[in-house]
C-alpha cells in the first residue's frame, strides 16, 4: 500500500507522462508523441500553471491567527519536516519546518493540554530515527514540558498517522474528540479527510504556504523551470491522494 501511494503516482505525474511520451515516440517514431511529451513538460513547468494548481489544493490563502483558534483536546503535528543527517543529532529542517513552529505556538498559547508528534519513518529507511522522536526533543528544548508531549507509533504515511493518533489518544466509540491539526496548507485537504474519517473533530491549522498573495503575470510566469515542475507535481499528488483516500479509506471507529 505504501509503495502504491509513494511510487506509482509517478506514472501519472507530468515527469512520468513526459518520459512515457518521449520513449514511446522514439520507439514508434511518432513525432506527435514526442511533441506531446514536450508540451506536457512545458505546461506543468510554467509558474503560472504550478501556482494555480497549488492555490487549488491550499484553499484558504491566509494563515489563521493562533488567537482565533478554538481550544481542543490535542494539537497534532504531522511529520514531513526533518531529515536525518550525520552530525546533526536532532536532524535538519526542510521547507515544511513551519509545521513544528505552528504546533509549538499553539501549545504555548494554551490551545490544548497535549501536543502529538507522529513517528514518521519510511519502511526502506529502518535505521533512521523516527521524526517524532526528534521533534519531541526539540520541543523540550523550547520549554514544552515532557508530560505534555505524546508520540504515536511508527507510521509511514498520512493515513497511518490518523489511525495511530486515534489509538494513541485512547478515544472510544461515540466519544468525539477535537484536535487542532497542523500541516502544510497544500497537504491539509487530504489530512483533514483522513483524520475526520477516523472520528476526530478537526480544527485545521494551515502553515507552510507555497503561494503568495500576488496574482500579477509576468513574462517569467510562462517560462519553464524545475521548481515549478516540482510544485505542479506536489499539487497533483495531493489531488490524486485525496481522490484515492476519498474512495478507499473508511476506518470506522469500530475497526480501530
Amino acid at each position: 500500500m505504501l509503495i502504491f501511494n509513494k511510487i506509482l503516482p509517478f506514472l501519472v505525474m507530468p515527469s512520468g507522462l513526459c518520459l512515457l511520451f518521449l520513449l514511446t515516440g522514439l520507439f514508434f517514431r511518432k513525432r506527435l508523441l514526442l511533441w506531446s511529451g514536450l508540451l506536457v513538460f512545458w505546461l506543468f513547468s510554467m509558474p503560472v500553471v504550478s501556482r494555480n494548481l497549488m492555490r487549488v489544493v491550499e484553499g484558504e490563502q491566509r494563515r489563521t491567527s493562533v488567537s482565533k483558534i478554538l481550544k481542543a483536546d490535542a494539537v497534532v503535528v504531522l511529520s514531513g519536516m526533518l531529515r536525518n543527517v550525520d552530525g546533526a543529532p536532532l536532524g535538519e529542517w526542510n521547507d515544511a519546518a513551519d509545521r513544528f513552529d505552528g504546533g509549538i505556538e499553539l501549545i504555548k498559547s494554551g490551545k490544548a493540554p497535549v501536543i502529538v508528534f507522529t513517528r514518521g519513518q519510511l519502511p526502506w529507511e529502518p535505521d533512521k530515527i523516527p521524526e517524532g522522536e526528534l521533534l519531541s526533543k526539540r520541543a523540550i528544548l523550547l520549554g514544552v514540558p515532557q508530560k505534555m508531549i505524546r508520540l504515536t507509533g511508527v507510521v509511514g504515511n498520512t493515513a497511518e498517522e490518523a489511525v495511530a493518533t486515534w489509538r494513541l489518544l485512547g478515544f472510544k466509540k461515540g466519544d468525539l474528540k477535537s484536535i487542532i491539526l497542523v500541516t502544510s496548507a497544500y497537504h491539509m485537504p487530504r489530512a483533514l479527510l483522513l483524520f475526520e474519517r477516523v472520528g476526530f473533530k478537526v480544527v485545521p491549522f494551515r502553515v507552510d504556504y507555497q503561494t503568495g498573495d500576488t496574482s500579477e503575470l509576468k513574462v517569467l510566469s510562462y517560462l519553464p523551470n524545475g521548481g515549478s515542475l516540482e510544485e505542479s507535481e506536489r499539487a497533483l499528488r495531493e489531488m490524486i491522494g485525496w481522490l484515492y483516500y476519498w474512495g478507499t479509506f473508511n476506518h470506522s471507529i469500530d475497526k480501530l
